[in-house]
């Protein structure tokens, strides 16, 4: 569809002499929003970004500032359905035209970004950016972080029993994918187990991002794979009261859930509340569990939960921004599925955390500065692993971070601004699983982003410089009983192994070694994008990073079973000697280095709209766990080990058989070790508004994951063919979903394939208008064939498959 070109004259008031510059004058700037067809657009937001004043139109798509001073400036003016608009305007006191401003179609939604003060939305800059948000958010929201973004394309969960999950990034996550809350870390320790539930909840979040790229730079080295922000509103911008509330309730594990949101306030005064509650039993699948104590039971043992949290959050407006601050807590219990210690006893997670979070923006009226934006915060997080009501693991962070971004104005076109960013966690695990020893950390970091536009094309620069120290009184080297298996060399006849030692003579620890660790890093990331505007539909990006990354304390310095993942890990920092025991490692530990260029094609507007980028990730010094081929004792007699030893994806299965008799209860021994790897693949989103009531959307994405020297990455995500049906007629919309997951036979060593499957989802709702409440009652299905889904990333896969068919129903409420 051909648009008409956009009106450059503006609506100015008589002019009134401002006291601080009796040369320049300040007018009225107005205007009206309208799309292709001529007809107003009501509640289009419109923004001078110099001086970051927003405003919405009316009912006939009218809008006004005042007090604007003589000069240039840039509105950003959008709204839901179109592409954004950016156009460029002089405040003249001689110019009396009014403005009409239209606004261009758009098949794929256009969302702004929270995650960093420079402008970002998916369709507009080099950075690879997905957003999840809206009525979308709600229809995929899910009780971990991981399974509610795995619809978006180039991210897939780590799938965890339904109790845990994070998100996996173009192949990446744990210690590479950084997970926060508005901008700052969400610090637990959901990165250094897979078993660890992410501290966060969707179900009352505005919007959630999903960054790659340049747009990294803000956040740091543990950023280099991406970043997850969960976005908002517990620190209030707004006096307006608004809110929702949804109750919802589910089949597959009786799931019952509440939550609300309210924002309101008075004067300059803003308040905010939101809470949930969700509880829910072990989940059913469509085949019994391959687990020794199933039954035959079509049920995951152990994958119940019962969570609940809420926050309060004030702020006070004035004329320049805002300062506020909200206080979350937190709570969760939930089980750990393969995770026993033997007979009917399960091991359940008690998780706590109490967030504190100070945010402000200030916007100056100088020639320099343009605005400065502050965030801090202060989490004190901490999570027990209970067994048979004794706690037998604890594991606690308590961070606290500081982020000051200065932009300045215009400079000779350039736009950007400066971050200054402190972060510092004290990690501390204690008991029978903590394998990683207490440790802490400190960063420090500036990092300088730019961009300006010439022409058509828009170019964005990057760096940022880190210092990372991480310091740790008191890693312990035991002396480790670890053998090879063999057919003809029994566990009972380890005695006669030249390199074992006596059972009994090591009871206690009495060799016990305690080393103090302190390691220093500075991490350089330096990037540039590159975004050359065709015409008023296409645009071509191309994205160049560098990164570097410490290692995570649990890749340096981890040496004790993981049950987790069913491994015994042990760190970076250790290396086995040709006797096969672990010594201190005397090689340096290097950086780990991101080499990536992203492409990316899009088409911005009309009925049609797409998304495509290809990426190619080399990354040098890339830390993974390397099987070592020998065993050691576990410490407990895990009944279900033998079914899925496994470091990221390794299932062992030449063992499992042995798992049934002498050694149930023995964990492969896992070294953490870095080499070159090469990760590169691509991501597609098309969308297509057939008719104003039908709506159709197709993705897919793929990766390929291997180390430089040959042989596949582990645990990497298999390729995806997914669409979406949307259809809205009066007060009734009907959504489907098709997605299709590969078989995934690109596997490394000890690991096993993983067939495909489709699953087939839908959902039906029904609007209700009570006066100032939108209400809508909503039917859902989950896996309505009833698919046997094994998830490949998942360290569960063999007693963990996806649910079975599940429908839901609920009620949602707007205000």
């Amino acid at each position: 569809m051909k648009l008409s070109r956009l009106a450059l004259s503006l609506s100015l008031s008589a002019p009134a002499l401002l006291l601080a510059s009796p040369s320049v004058l300040a007018q009225t700037l107005s205007g009206t929003v309208t799309n292709a067809a001529g007809k107003p657009l009501a509640n289009a937001t419109v923004e001078i970004e110099a001086l970051k004043r927003v405003t919405s139109t009316n009912e006939l798509g009218e809008f006004t500032f005042s007090d604007v001073k003589e000069g240039d400036y840039t509105l950003h003016i959008f709204a839901s359905g179109f592409a954004h608009l950016h156009e460029h305007t002089q405040v003249q006191s001689d110019n009396a035209d009014g403005a009409n401003f239209v606004l261009a179609r758009s098949a794929i939604e256009v969302i702004d970004v929270h995650a960093t003060p420079m402008h970002l939305s998916v369709m507009e800059s080099a950075t690879p950016v997905s957003v999840l948000s809206g009525e979308t958010l709600r229809r995929q929201q899910a009780a971990t972080l991981g399974d509610t973004l795995e619809k978006l394309p180039g991210v897939q969960s780590n799938f965890h029993g339904n109790v845990a999950s994070t998100p996996i990034i173009r192949g990446l996550s744990g210690p590479r994918v950084l997970i926060t809350q508005n901008g700052l870390d969400v610090s637990d320790v959901s990165r250094v187990g897979p078993d660890h539930a992410v501290a966060s909840e969707a179900s009352t979040a505005k919007q959630i991002e999903v960054l790659r790229g340049p747009a990294t730079l803000f956040f740091g080295s543990g950023a280099i794979g991406g970043v997850v922000n969960v976005v908002d509103q517990r620190v209030p911008t707004s006096t307006e009261t608004r809110g929702e509330f949804v109750l919802e309730t589910q089949t597959v594990n009786d799931q019952k859930l509440g939550t609300f949101n309210v924002t309101t306030g008075v004067d300059n005064m803003a308040f905010y509340a939101d809470g949930f509650y969700r509880d829910s039993n072990d989940y059913e699948t469509p085949v019994a569990p391959d687990i020794d104590d199933s039954d035959g039971a079509h049920v995951v043992e152990n994958s119940n939960e019962e969570s609940s949290g809420f926050t309060l959050g004030t702020s006070y407006l004035f004329d320049q921004g805002y300062v506020g601050v909200a206080v979350e807590r937190f709570e969760r219990e939930y089980g750990v599925p393969g995770h026993s210690h033997g007979g009917d006893t399960s091991v359940f997670a008690d998780l706590e955390q109490t967030k504190y979070q100070l945010l402000g923006e200030y916007n100056f009226t100088n020639d320099f500065l343009q605005s400065v934006h502050f965030k801090a915060g202060y989490t004190d997080y901490e999570h027990a692993e209970v067994e048979g009501g004794l706690v037998g693991t604890t594991f606690s962070n308590e961070t606290e971070e500081l982020r000051v971004e200065l932009l300045h104005k215009p400079m000779a076109g350039w736009r950007g601004g400066i971050s200054l960013h402190y972060k510092g966690s004290d990690v501390f695990a204690q008991g029978e699983e903590a394998f990683t020893p207490p440790s802490k950390m400190e960063m420090f970091a500036v990092a300088l982003m730019e961009e300006r536009h010439f022409g058509d094309f828009l170019v964005q620069l990057g760096a940022r410089a880190e210092s990372v120290t991480l310091d740790a009184s008191s890693v312990l080297l035991p002396e480790l009983d670890a053998h090879e298996h063999d057919d003809e060399h029994d566990h009972d006849e380890h005695a006669h192994d030249e390199h074992a030692h006596d059972e009994h003579e090591h009871e206690g620890s009495e060799f016990l070694r305690q080393f103090e660790v302190e390691q220093e890093f500075t991490p350089i990331t330096l990037s540039a994008g590159v975004v050359y505007t065709i015409n008023e539909s296409y645009n071509v990006g191309v994205s160049l990073s560098r990164s570097e990354r410490a290692p995570s304390a649990s890749e340096l310095l981890s040496f004790g079973p993981h049950i987790g993942t069913r491994t015994y890990e042990v760190g970076a920092l250790f290396d086995l000697s040709e006797e096969d025991t672990f010594v201190l490692s005397q090689s340096p530990i290097d950086l780990e280095t991101a080499n990536n260029i992203d492409l990316t094609f899009r088409k911005t507007q009309g009925d049609v709209g797409f998304v495509f980028n290809a990426f190619y990730n080399q990354v040098d010094n890339y830390y993974f766990q390397e099987e070592t081929g020998l065993f050691a004792e576990s410490g407990h007699d895990h009944a279900h080990d033998e079914e899925s030893h496994g470091e990221e994806g390794h299932d062992h299965e030449n063992h499992s058989e042995e798992g049934h008799g002498e050694h149930s209860d023995e964990l492969p021994v896992y070294l953490f070790g870095s080499a070159d790897a090469i990760l590169h693949g691509f991501e597609l989103q098309v969308a297509w508004q057939t008719t104003d009531n039908l709506k159709l959307d197709f993705f897919a994405d793929y990766v390929k994951a291997r180390l430089k020297d040959g042989g596949a990455l582990p645990r990497t995500s298999p390729m995806r063919l997914g669409s979406h049906v949307a259809y809205t007629l009066d007060n009734i919309r009907a959504d489907l979903d098709i997605t299709y997951f590969a078989k995934q036979d690109d596997i490394s060593t000890f690991e096993t394939e993983t067939d495909g499957y489709t699953l087939v989802d839908a959902s039906i709702t029904y609007d209700i208008s009570l006066g100032d409440v939108d209400l809508s009652v909503y039917l859902s299905g989950e896996n309505l064939t009833d698919e046997e889904a094994r998830v490949h990333t998942s360290f569960l896969k063999d007693i963990a498959p996806r649910p079975g068919r599940n429908f839901a129903f609920g009620v949602r409420a707007y205000f």
